[in-house]
């Protein structure tokens, strides 16, 4: 049984979402849908970016995603799908695949070409959901577009090295549900950047020295739970997904708030680590 999963900054409250799983449905009845996310932040690639990369190893392969964002034909922003680690992504050539693509090499890219036979508004529903009934019934990529070896980049993916190596400038893409921020500035790049050294971690005016392994090293447990006071305290972690990530223990975004909020920081801002001479 194919496993068709849906990532959109379609919301809850419009019918896209449903519509698009009844278009999948009238075409294969006996497939699985899952959905990964529909509150990314509308037309932020970054985000889906960061989700769909984390999201979909967890899933069998040959599954099929379809990512509904910024996903209007124009003649800059083509349609493409995309075999790479025995998956299939079905998008805008908006950037979206270039996180995962610099990790892992895709082994087919096609940009798709059925458009002149289906009459859309609608792109995801109408042409993303037609690819991926193809692919799931096992239709090959040659059959609904033409081969190309390229996608867009998106901008401020990497961070920035400067050139004694003294310094790493990164730059926020994504806000979690914690209000936690996510940076772009992954464990291993850190790690070979620093080779050793001290640093120093910026984000506004707020600075860190220590990057903990999980969040509940920043409560010190020797002390009786009255004198912790460790609820609200900012922190740094390489969070689950190997992110370099700036937090607040425990943090409520709707009570306390949380590293965005606390700390004023947002999607795009900047983030600096500075490594210091021993």
């Amino acid at each position: 049984m194919a496993i068709i999963t849906l990532t959109t900054d379609f919301g809850e409250k419009d019918h896209f979402a449903g519509a698009i799983k009844g278009a999948i449905y009238s075409e294969l009845s006996d497939v699985r849908i899952v959905d990964i996310s529909h509150s990314i932040s509308p037309f932020s690639i970054s985000e889906a970016a960061y989700i769909i990369q984390n999201a979909y190893t967890s899933f069998p392969k040959g599954s099929i995603h379809i990512i509904g964002i910024d996903a209007e034909l124009n003649p800059e922003n083509k349609h493409i799908a995309v075999l790479l680690d025995g998956h299939y992504f079905i998008c805008a050539n908006n950037g979206i695949m270039s996180m995962i693509c610099t990790e892992i090499n895709p082994e087919r890219i096609v940009q798709i070409n059925i458009h002149e036979n289906i009459v859309s508004s609608f792109p995801v529903l109408d042409v993303f959901v037609k690819v991926a009934c193809h692919i799931a019934r096992g239709g090959t990529l040659d059959v609904v577009g033409k081969r190309i070896e390229d996608i867009k980049p998106i901008q401020n993916l990497r961070p920035y090295v400067n050139d004694d190596q003294t310094q790493i400038i990164g730059s926020i893409i994504y806000v979690d549900n914690y209000g936690n921020i996510i940076t772009n500035i992954k464990r291993k790049f850190f790690e070979n950047t620093q080779k050793g050294r001290s640093y120093k971690i910026h984000a506004r005016n707020h600075s860190f020295n220590t990057i903990y392994n999980k969040y509940s090293e920043v409560v010190d447990f020797t002390k009786p739970p009255a004198e912790r006071q460790s609820e609200g305290k900012g922190l740094v972690v390489f969070n689950s997904s190997n992110y370099l990530e700036i937090a607040m223990y425990k943090s409520n975004t709707s009570t306390v708030g949380g590293a965005s909020t606390l700390m004023g920081l947002k999607l795009m801002d900047t983030i600096t680590v500075n490594f210091l001479k021993d």
